[in-house]
């Protein structure tokens, strides 16, 4: 395997607290979710929805292009990432990504949706440890 990026996140204070990046593009406040808390700060679950929802698109181009298939700049990617406490005490995620290929036949947009879910590194990096529904819209 060969590396190509790494990004570096530096977090203090937990969920409370702040995260930067070495870069210094993220540089930002974080609090609970909202109902567990006031809001009005970004959370790590909206973090990693977001990660997860850009990654899969840019692997969707890829999978485009291969079956020669042109994405409506439009199509998109939406992560619903949720916070979920276990039985245990625990927590655990679950994700669900709604995939809208604008103008790609439903059968077509579901197998392109699959591929690239193979090749998606948010896909490949949470498989088996977390729940992942594709729907497509």
């Amino acid at each position: 395997m060969e590396k190509i990026y790494t990004a570096e996140v530096t977090a203090t204070g937990g969920r409370k607290g702040h995260v930067k990046s070495s870069d210094g593009v993220i540089d930002m406040a974080l609090t609970v979710p909202v109902g567990m808390s006031s809001g009005g700060k970004t959370n790590p679950e909206q973090l990693f929805a977001a990660g997860y929802a850009a990654c899969f698109q840019s692997a969707l181009m890829v999978v485009s292009a291969k079956h020669h298939e042109e994405l409506d700049p439009n199509s998109t990617v939406t992560a619903h990432v949720d916070l979920n406490k276990k039985d245990d005490g625990g927590y655990a995620l679950t994700v669900k990504l709604e995939v809208d290929l604008k103008g790609v036949d439903k059968d077509k947009a579901q197998k392109m949706v699959d591929e690239a879910h193979q090749i998606c590194p948010y896909s490949v990096g949470t498989r088996g440890n977390i729940e992942v529904d594709l729907q497509v819209v």
